[in-house]
């Protein structure tokens, strides 16, 4: 059995919470986010956001929303989200995030099963969704839309009387009571509420910040925010932005983002792979001719740099070229002072890792679970190793069991399942060990390795276990890739599903010279050499019993409309095949 335990830890007092330093800097005037108001990009200061928090806290109050009451958020990733999660906190209500993607049947399982009393929607749209889902569960909140003006009303509401109130019931939050109810994202089975307290994110973000420090070495740290709030790796940042006074960015929209990233210039990022995938293959693409040649020899010596003991005069002479000609386009794109990235959710390839490196921005992996609050590890910027997802924060312990399943042990570990007892006695024992459902190794460093999920391990036919992550991450390394699904239980074989990015494949046919629309090009023999190729590439990671025999690829790319994708881009593996089980079929006939 491996085990490895982080640094002492920086602890968490008893009367502490996740609010109290926007009320310790409240009438600082330096600022602390920036957000686009819908003409320009405005600054906010700490006496500005702690005003409009109280102010909302004080509504709430007024429309009677108690200490340890439900209140739902279901919003994109903006200002007014910080703005409703801080005054949700300050009077010790309870914060249910609701990813904006998520179905009326989603919305109604997390509305009911946390007992939301008020959700804050952001626009009529979503407040649609929330009136579908009355007719799934009967649930009698109230919901309120913030582009209505909402936040305003409730304001407006409030009286003396409900400010003082804040204040102390501000003063009444321990360390101990419960802040959030977040929902997984229900890639394996029903998505479960899992219960955090101001303790649980507090002393993880504190822990954080000790692990990605050089994030903040910059004294004008900033970072920009894009993926959802509703994701409690994304409001890990959040809080620690705070907590270390680095300023905090709004984009407008995932689609806008590489506008926004020149134009906000920031020094550290929160992303997930598909976004650093997709800003490489959006690289690529822009260069043709001539170019993509100049950009596959500056890709390949970055692999070359990132794998060698040592870098010979040759290769820091190319890598010095690829820095004219490519990498600092690249800079230039996120903005030009982006130095540090931690990439979650899901693996992050090697090549991307060196590529970036050799950019001059370092990309770190964490990993985590909702129910670890949710850093367990991060691997460290100033001494990355690509492939790994690096150390234990402090006061992390972790174990690889006999079966290779990774158990985590800290004061990140959440407190359980909401009214699901039996679901959390199986995953957390008495010791307070939780079984995360991930597999791995540790090495001599007591760096960490995932290998898999044990829940998504495939069986085939054969009785061969297949780990399909590997698999699926090194097809989609191919710039015409979106998506790869591996499939293969009990079946006699491993097969795949493949998804082409649209740009990519359009500036593909450009290049070949290909003629058609696009469901020509997806069956174009031409394209399905390409993809072939990334499939034999995957193959040759893994033994023949392993290896994909068939692929498909689909009519589309997986939507979050039909459920098939979690609002951080992992495929939900139940629906797609219940969605394309004719295409899975086919790969048997």
């Amino acid at each position: 059995m491996q085990r490895v335990s982080g640094a002492e830890p920086v602890p968490v007092g008893p009367g502490e919470h996740l609010t109290a330093t926007l009320w310790r800097r409240a009438g600082e005037d330096a600022e602390i986010a920036v957000h686009h108001d819908g003409r320009h990009w405005t600054s906010v200061t700490w006496r500005e956001l702690a005003d409009r928090v109280a102010a909302v806290a004080a509504g709430l109050v007024a429309r009677g929303i108690a200490p340890g009451t439900s209140v739902g958020i279901m919003s994109s990733t903006r200002l007014d989200w910080t703005v409703v999660d801080l005054a949700i906190l300050s009077v010790g209500a309870v914060t249910v995030p609701i990813y904006e993607t998520d179905s009326p049947r989603r919305c109604a399982r997390i509305l009911d099963d946390a007992e939301v009393a008020l959700v804050l929607v952001e626009h009529d749209e979503l407040a649609g969704r929330v009136a579908e889902a009355r007719e799934h569960v009967a649930w009698d909140g109230e919901v309120l839309v913030i582009d209505d003006g909402a936040l305003e009303r409730l304001a407006e509401r409030a009286s003396d009387t409900d400010r003082e109130e804040v204040e102390r019931r501000r003063a009444a939050i321990g360390a101990d009571d419960v802040a959030s109810i977040v929902y997984t994202s229900g890639t394996t089975g029903t998505s479960k509420g899992c219960v955090l307290t101001h303790r649980n994110l507090l002393w993880n973000v504190r822990q954080s910040l000790v692990a990605i420090e050089a994030a903040f070495r910059n004294p004008e740290a900033s970072t920009v925010l894009f993926l959802p709030l509703a994701h409690v790796f994304t409001r890990l940042v959040q809080f620690g932005c705070l907590e270390q006074g680095a300023t905090v960015a709004y984009a407008r929209s995932l689609s806008s983002l590489r506008e926004d990233l020149p134009a906000l210039q920031p020094t550290f990022l929160l992303t997930v792979p598909r976004v650093l995938e997709k800003l490489y293959d959006g690289a690529r693409a822009q260069a043709s001719g001539w170019r993509r040649v100049v950009f596959d020899a500056a890709d390949r010596a970055a692999v070359e740099a990132g794998t060698s003991s040592e870098i010979g005069p040759l290769l820091r002479l190319r890598l010095r070229l690829a820095d004219a000609l490519v990498y600092r386009r690249l800079r230039e794109a996120v903005g030009g002072r982006l130095e540090v990235v931690v990439s979650g959710g899901s693996p992050l390839g090697e090549r991307l890792s060196h590529f970036f490196l050799a950019a001059g921005i370092v990309v770190g992996q964490g990993y985590g679970l909702t129910e670890t609050s949710p850093a367990c590890t991060f691997d460290r910027p100033d001494d990355p190793t690509p492939g790994t997802v690096g150390t234990p924060l402090p006061g992390v312990e972790i174990v690889i069991a006999g079966d290779g399943e990774i158990l985590v042990r800290g004061e990140n570990v959440f407190a359980g399942y909401h009214r699901d007892p039996e679901a959390t006695r199986e995953i957390l024992d008495e010791d307070g060990w939780l079984r995360t459902g991930d597999l791995g190794e540790l090495d001599e460093d007591g760096s960490l390795w995932i290998t898999g999920r044990k829940k998504e391990l495939i069986v085939t036919a054969g009785g061969k276990n297949v780990a399909p992550e590997p698999l699926e991450e090194a097809i989609r390394a191919h710039p015409l890739v979106s998506q790869a699904v591996v499939v293969g239980d009990d079946r006699p074989f491993i097969g795949a599903l493949v998804t082409l990015d649209d740009d990519a494949l359009a500036a593909f046919a450009e290049e070949e010279g290909l003629a058609g629309d696009e469901a020509d090009l997806r069956g174009h023999e031409r394209v399905r050499e390409e993809v072939a190729g990334a499939v034999e590439a995957a193959n040759a990671t893994v033994s023949r019993a392993e290896s994909i025999r068939e692929f498909r690829i689909l009519e589309r790319d997986f939507r979050h409309s039909l459920d098939e994708l979690t609002p951080t881009m992992k495929p939900r593996r139940g629906q797609i095949a219940e969605n394309f089980a004719d295409e899975v079929a086919a790969l048997y006939r």
